[in-house]
Parts: structure tokens; C-alpha cells; sequence
């Protein structure tokens, strides 16, 4: 792989990667909706940093653009609304033939801009085509670990974003670190449930995509994630954070991954609750009721 890397979305993560890429010596262009798609001629390697939301339709139009076989490497993080839908999957269905992995992880975009030590996971199910991709996107800076559960890593993901807006909450709303803890390590063993039901490796998940991105995402208000349910828990509603167009992953998947974890029986009381707080349906003061009156259990 020598080409240039394209980089559809030039946001905040997106910007983050390829000031990192290029840093490093890549040859770097940046794919957004008013460039077109003459910018993928010649890439061997795109990444995809569009809203999780988005990724079908901007995968679709780009598709038939690109070289037979070229990869993509997926960094949004969530679920699908409607379909349920890993990144992965709806990557495959968008643009089928081309190789699929993902790159997540414990990463501020702001931390990498200023070439911060950032260890992240690449999660590729070739081994050949993981190692050539480590070794293409290692900076640095940029320090990504490899493995081969592409599932696992994505679960990771896209469930510590809602866990992060639970976190939120709960600071917002006065209720201090130790209902923080608890909500952190209750939501890790959601992610662990659906994680494994679904076919990923608990080990995946208690490494950096899984409780690394967890430990970040619930512990700084530079989490958007973070700030959105902080603002929930001090009485903002739904719909003004809404208003404000900022893109909270967590807020988006809430809903699928409730949804995805009554379809596979698995019990997950905290990302539940944050979909009721998401929708409106439920405020922070009865959503902490609601999960103290549950029946008592052990760990």
C-alpha cells in the first residue's frame, strides 16, 4: 500500500487522522459532500469518518468510484437505527468486495491533533490485510493494536457511548463519582452480554475498545458523549440538545442497542434507561429509581 489514503469527513476525528497521517508522511485527501468524487482516484486505502448514521448512504454513492478491492476502515462508532446494524455490516452491504476494518478506541481527536500518545484497536478479520493496515496507519503518535474481532471491538464502541451519557447524567445531576463508578462498571457488563452474545470476545472488550474507550468517554467533558447527558442530568431536554446539531454517537444508538438487546434477551437496564432519557420518556431523578428498585442480585 503506497497511494494516497482518503478520508471521507473532514471533522473533528476525521481532521485529527489526517493531520496525524500526514505527519507521518501519507499522501492524504479528504473526501466531503461538495468535493465529488474524483478525489478517490488512485487511493488504495479510504477512512471513513463520516457519523455512524450517515455511513450507508455516503458509502453507497461512493462505492462505484473506487478500485475493486480497496479497503475501508470504518472509525464511527454505533449502531444503526432502524436496521440494528453493525458499521461492518451496513460497510458490506454498501460497498460489497471491498475488505472491512475497523479502527477504535480510547482517542480524543483533540489529544492526537497536538501528537498526543493515542493506543487504539484495528479491528481486521484477514490477518494479512490487518498487518499491512497496522502498519499503514501506525504514527508517531498513533499507536493502533491489532486484532481479528472485528465484532467485539465495534460492540465496544458503540455501547460505551451510551454508558458515557449515563455517566453524564449522573454528574449532572449532583448524584457524584461513586454513582459514576457504578454506572461505568454495571454498563461494562452490559457491553460484555451483548458484546458476547453477538459473537465478539469478552477479552476484545475489556481492552482498549471496549473499557478503554469506557474509562475516556466517561470520566472528561471532552466527551460530547459525556456533556450530553451532563446537560440531561442539570434538566436540559432532549430536543434543545438536539437544536444544536452537534453529532452525540451515543444519542443515536441509544434506541438500536435497547432494541438489539430485547431481540437477543439480554438484559442491559442502564443503556435502556438512557433510550427513555434520549426520547424524553424518562428524566434522571426516575431513571435512577428505576434501576435502585430492580431486584437485588449478584455480581
Amino acid at each position: 500500500m503506497s497511494g494516497p489514503v482518503v478520508i471521507l469527513g473532514q471533522g473533528a476525528w476525521g481532521a485529527a487522522l489526517g493531520h496525524s497521517l500526514t505527519g507521518a508522511g501519507a499522501e492524504v485527501r479528504f473526501w466531503r459532500r461538495d468535493t465529488g468524487a474524483a478525489v478517490l482516484q488512485g487511493t488504495d486505502l479510504v477512512l471513513s469518518a463520516v457519523p455512524a448514521q450517515a455511513t450507508r448512504a455516503v458509502l453507497g454513492a461512493l462505492a462505484p468510484h473506487l478500485l475493486a478491492h480497496v479497503p475501508i476502515v470504518l472509525t464511527a462508532k454505533g449502531l444503526e437505527r432502524g436496521t440494528l446494524a453493525l458499521q461492518s455490516q451496513i460497510a458490506e452491504a454498501a460497498a460489497p468486495g471491498h475488505p472491512v476494518g475497523v479502527l477504535t478506541g480510547p482517542s480524543f481527536a483533540d489529544d492526537l491533533t497536538k501528537g498526543l500518545p493515542t493506543a487504539v484497536t484495528l479491528a481486521v478479520a484477514d490477518q494479512a490485510l490487518g498487518d499491512a493496515l497496522q502498519r499503514r496507519l501506525a504514527t508517531p503518535s498513533l499507536r493502533p493494536y491489532l486484532t481479528d474481532d472485528v465484532t467485539g471491538a465495534q460492540i465496544g464502541g458503540a455501547v460505551k457511548n451510551v454508558i458515557a451519557i449515563a455517566c453524564g447524567a449522573a454528574i449532572g445531576a449532583g448524584l457524584g463519582d461513586s454513582a459514576r463508578a457504578a454506572l461505568m462498571t454495571r454498563g461494562f457488563a452490559e457491553m460484555v452480554r451483548i458484546g458476547t452474545a453477538l459473537g465478539g470476545r469478552a477479552e476484545t472488550l475489556g481492552g482498549l475498545s471496549g473499557l478503554g474507550d469506557l474509562a475516556l468517554t466517561s470520566t472528561s467533558p471532552s466527551s460530547r458523549n459525556f456533556r450530553f447527558g451532563e446537560a440531561l442530568g442539570r434538566g436540559v431536554t432532549p430536543a434543545d440538545l438536539a437544536a444544536d446539531r452537534t453529532t452525540y454517537e451515543g444519542a443515536a444508538t441509544a434506541r438500536p442497542l435497547a432494541d438489539l438487546a430485547a431481540a437477543k434477551g439480554v438484559d442491559m437496564p442502564v443503556a435502556t434507561a438512557v433510550a427513555a432519557l434520549v426520547e424524553g420518556g424518562l428524566d434522571v431523578p426516575s431513571a435512577v429509581t428505576q434501576l435502585f428498585n430492580r431486584p437485588l442480585k449478584r455480581e
